[in-house]
């Protein structure tokens, strides 16, 4: 499913194997494995040659993405496991509203060597809103609920 400017999500496919499943993996150049701390607000940051594929491996958090001066907020959990490419150039952050931290995994694609400015966190033009991050995770939590 496409989102804005070539941000994409797309569920991952699994096959079944006696105690096991196997998702379908990702293509990279660079795996590397993220934890983000429990109650964080991150800032935004910016890849200029390179493509992130995120995935949550355990826990939860809401990838927050800039463009035409909007941000998208996206829950992403382990619960719903599911790849989303960031393009380069595309201004996105974290946010972790539970205690837990979370762990994913990043299949970067390189498009270039990196940019010295890369991983630095940028100036947010304008707040999150907070509010509606809590509102998206509350969402799915009461659904996740609801199921059990």
């Amino acid at each position: 499913m496409g989102l804005r400017a070539g941000i994409e999500t797309h569920q991952l496919e699994s096959i079944h194997s006696g105690m096991a499943q196997f998702y379908t993996p990702q293509s990279s150049d660079e795996t590397m494995l993220v934890q983000i701390a429990g109650n964080t607000i991150d800032e935004l940051f910016v890849h200029r040659y390179q493509t992130d594929q995120l995935l949550v491996v355990r826990g939860s958090f809401i990838l927050v993405v800039l463009q035409n001066r909007k941000y998208d907020y996206i829950y992403l959990s382990e619960d719903d496991p599911k790849v989303v490419k960031i393009p380069p150039g595309v201004p996105h952050g974290a946010i972790n509203l539970s205690s837990e931290p979370c762990v994913m995994v990043n299949a970067v694609l390189r498009h270039g060597d990196p940019h010295e400015r890369d991983y630095r966190p940028i100036p947010r033009p304008f707040p999150y809103d907070v509010a509606r991050a809590q509102a998206l995770r509350g969402a799915h939590h009461s659904a996740k609920t609801a199921l059990f």
